[in-house]
C-alpha cells in the first residue's frame, strides 16, 4: 500500500474590512443566496465542486449531520451562476465573538479558468464582512486543492497564520 503525500493544511484569516482587495469584474457571473435551507443542496454542492480537490471530510455524513449543519441557524449558503448554469458557491458559517468561517468556497470544474474565483470570493468577503459584529473571516486551504486558491485568498487580502502537514 502506497503512503499518501505529506498533505500541507493553510489557516488564511482577514481581520479588518478594509484588508479585501476586491475583483470586481464578475465576468456575468450571477451570485444568490439560497434563502431556503435544503441540506441536500449542499450535500451536492459539497461534492459536485469539492470531488477533484479531495474534499471527504463530509462525504460519510449522514443525511441527519447534513441537516444539521446545512440548515443550521448560523450558516448560510450562496451560489454562483454563468449563463444560467450552476458554477460554484460559498457557504459562510458564523461562530462566537464575531469570527465567520468561509467553510466552503468553488468553482466546479467547468467554470474554473473563466476569471470567476476572484469574484466570487469578493462577494463572500464582503458579505461575511457586513454580517453583523464581524472582527475576522478565516478560510482553510490545502496542497490538495486548486493550484490557483491559495494564490486567490491571498490576493483578496487573507493572510496565512498556520500552516500544518498532515
Amino acid at each position: 500500500m502506497n503512503a499518501m503525500a505529506p498533505v500541507t493544511i493553510y489557516h488564511l484569516e482577514m481581520t479588518a474590512p478594509d484588508a479585501l482587495n476586491e475583483k470586481q469584474e464578475s465576468h456575468g457571473l450571477q451570485i444568490a443566496e439560497c434563502k431556503v435551507k435544503q441540506y441536500p443542496l449542499n450535500r451536492f454542492l459539497y461534492e459536485w465542486v469539492g470531488g477533484p480537490w479531495h474534499w471527504t471530510i463530509k462525504l460519510s455524513w449522514t443525511n441527519e449531520q447534513w441537516q444539521e449543519y446545512a440548515e443550521a441557524e448560523n450558516l448560510r449558503t450562496w451560489v454562483a451562476y454563468s449563463q444560467g448554469s450552476p458554477a460554484g458557491f460559498y457557504e459562510l458559517q458564523q461562530a462566537e465573538g464575531g469570527h465567520v468561517e468561509l467553510a466552503c468556497f468553488g468553482l466546479a470544474p467547468k467554470f474554473i479558468g473563466q476569471g470567476f474565483g476572484g469574484y466570487l470570493l469578493s462577494h463572500a468577503l464582503k458579505i461575511a464582512w457586513s454580517l453583523g459584529g464581524t472582527k475576522r473571516v478565516g478560510v482553510n486551504t490545502c496542497s490538495l486543492d486548486h493550484p490557483s486558491a491559495l494564490r486567490n485568498y491571498q490576493a483578496r487580502g487573507f493572510e496565512i497564520y498556520r500552516t500544518e502537514t498532515q
